[in-house]
């Protein structure tokens, strides 16, 4: 089975790729050494099989019950550690919403429904939220994606509810790692059909298969001749795939050291940081932000007050030139005077002279000073006198100017003025310092006029007193009218006694109604608790009937397993006088060799055919796609 079986079985074999698999089988630990029951081969032990597939079939009757979920749902470490996944899986893929923190621990519906209609997008860009009956949508397509849990349509209306809010949450997560599960899948079918593309990738391809047809022929034929462990036949398998890949053991060795040091450093940082380190840079940026937003603050203030220095200094310096310059024409004034003081020349009997006269002038000076003085102090005294005088006037000018504005005579556009001026003015006039006062005196005419307007006024007082005195007769009739009012309201005050008295009364009567109801209602208790007492007695013996309807269960169940031990000792029976079936095929099967080798070389030609006609579709379809 070489040659022969590796042609036939290419026609018949799913396409895989050779790398992956040889990936899988290099990572499957060694066997330990040491006794036989402890060892196991590459392909497990002989009942694994039919343990496996009675396992699956056994457990394919039950595809009604729901699943539980074993996350911890309610666990405040969980729920934080999915939300800091979330939100930074939504920051790299440039989610358009607002996202914080404090948002992501309760949402409304509305968020939730765009960070789920976002997250789907990355498995269907086309892919749009209706825009009523999300509560029934948004289950349906989590049950298409077939996920393991149920998302009841009631949990939709308060998704940020605290019991409700780690079961979206939990079906957000299984949602993110769908996503990434499916680009990685993408990724490896590109990769997968880069590979594809080179033109020795098939030889591989047909190697890759003829060793791995050669092992499993050997190890079972050894299997079937009762060896358990294949530890050989595994070793010198691998061995041949690294030679024909090309395996380099020392870079295996190195990456897996290095991806288990970077695992433990995830996991060690996973236990330190509880905290989103996200939301801790934003807070020291923030802080960062603002303390630069002080320090700029406090450099204008400093650059203001370096301004506000530069321009007192100038203005100093200008200051100090101005005092030098002074300084400089006071010297040379001072030369000046001192030169002059040279020049001159007296005598004694000139300073004599002069101080003769100096004395003098002195005297005239005091004499003239003390006439000064005396002539200034009648001047005080005339002008006090004069101020008390022109004092009284402006008082007696402002009391019939006051009076005037009230009988409305000044200004000439006065109600009473009729367009005369009866405003007195005061008038300044005098030589020199000296002020006269002169008062205007009012003309004959003006007089005249003011004599009309007070017997203008006698008469409309008159005649305000007669409308007086016709007001105090209605308001006596007013006072009657109030009088009698007051009798009105005296007897409805009494009928409104009564009625409180008749209130009372049905009060009184409403009182004992509500007694009696509360003597019926305490009845209705009493028959209540009866029929809970009764209730109980009935919950008591259905209790009792359930658990004899478990001890039932558990019995029947012991059948059932005795039953499936049966089943299986008769699997095996079966499965042993198919060995024994399958060695005698395997004779016939050798005497059929010759004939296979025969056809294998067509079938490799037809398939190399098939292959190339394969590939040539599988461009045409890529190039459509890439159209679409």
């Amino acid at each position: 089975m070489s040659q022969a079986a590796a042609g036939s079985s290419r026609m018949t074999m799913v396409s895989t790729t050779p790398r992956s698999t040889f990936g899988k089988l290099s990572g499957i630990p060694k066997p330990q050494s040491g006794t036989s029951e402890t060892r196991s081969s590459f392909f497990g032990a002989r009942t694994s099989g039919a343990s496996m597939l009675r396992n699956s079939t056994m457990s394919g009757f039950g595809g009604t019950e729901k699943i539980k979920d074993t996350r911890p749902l309610h666990d405040k470490s969980f729920v934080q550690q999915c939300i800091r996944q979330l939100q930074e899986f939504l920051t790299e893929q440039g989610y358009p919403g607002t996202l914080s923190s404090k948002t992501l621990q309760s949402p409304s519906t509305k968020e939730f429904v765009k960070m789920f209609e976002f997250i789907y997008q990355q498995l269907d860009p086309t892919f749009e939220m209706p825009k009523s009956k999300v509560e029934e949508e948004i289950p349906a397509l989590l049950k298409a994606l077939r996920y393991p849990f149920v998302l009841s349509k009631s949990s939709m209306y308060s998704v940020g509810a605290p019991h409700t809010w780690p079961q979206a949450l939990a079906a957000l997560i299984w949602l993110i790692d769908s996503v990434k599960i499916y680009r990685n899948l993408s990724r490896q079918d590109l990769l997968s059909s880069d590979f594809c593309k080179d033109g020795g990738s098939m030889e591989e391809g047909a190697e890759y298969n003829k060793l791995f047809l050669d092992h499993t022929a050997e190890t079972y034929s050894k299997f079937m001749q009762g060896q358990d462990t294949f530890e050989e036949e595994d070793e010198a398998f691998l061995t041949k795939l690294k030679t024909l890949y090309n395996v380099d053991e020392a870079l295996l060795a190195s990456m897996e050291e290095k991806h288990r040091m970077l695992s433990k450093e995830v996991e060690q940082l996973e236990e330190e940081s509880q905290t989103d380190r996200l939301m801790s840079k934003r807070m020291e940026k923030d802080k960062l932000q603002a303390d630069l937003k002080k320090l700029q603050s406090y450099r204008s203030s400093l650059e203001t007050f370096q301004a506000s220095l530069e321009k007192k200094a100038s203005e100093l310096e200008d200051e100090l030139d101005t005092t030098v310059s002074h300084l400089e024409t006071l010297k040379h004034e001072r030369n000046e005077v001192q030169h002059l003081l040279q020049k001159q020349k007296f005598t004694p009997a000139d300073l004599e002279r002069i101080t003769r006269e100096k004395r003098e002038l002195q005297q005239t000076i005091s004499s003239l000073s003390k006439s000064l003085e005396d002539a200034e102090q009648h001047k005080w005294n005339e002008e006090m006198a004069f101020a008390k005088v022109k004092e009284k006037a402006e008082l007696k000018l402002a009391e019939y100017h006051k009076l005037a504005r009230k009988l409305k005579l000044i200004p000439p556009l006065a109600e009473n003025a009729c367009c005369h001026d009866f405003e007195i003015r005061p008038s300044e006039c005098g030589p020199g310092s000296m002020v006269q006062q002169k008062t205007q005196v009012l003309t004959a005419h003006d007089q005249m006029l003011l004599r009309k307007l007070i017997s203008d006024v006698e008469e409309e007082n008159s005649q305000l007193t007669n409308a007086k005195l016709s007001l105090e007769e209605s308001c006596e009739q007013v006072n009657f009218n109030i009088t009698d009012k007051s009798n009105d309201v005296k007897r409805l005050r009494e009928q409104m006694r009564k009625l409180d008295e008749r209130l009372d009364s049905d009060m009184q009567e409403s009182a004992r109604e509500e007694q009696e109801w509360a003597a019926e209602m305490e009845s209705v208790e009493n028959h209540r608790k009866l029929l809970e007492k009764k209730v109980n007695y009935g919950y008591d013996e259905a209790v009792q009937q359930l658990k004899a309807a478990q001890q039932e269960y558990h019995l029947v169940l012991q059948e059932t397993n005795e039953e499936r031990r049966t089943v299986a000792n008769n699997l095996v029976s079966v499965f042993s006088t198919a060995a024994d079936h399958l060695s005698i095929t395997e004779k016939s099967l050798e005497d059929l060799h010759r004939k296979v080798q025969q056809i294998c070389s067509k079938s490799v030609e037809e398939d190399k055919a098939a292959v190339q006609k394969m590939q040539e579709a599988f461009k045409s379809f890529k190039s459509k796609a890439s159209g679409l």
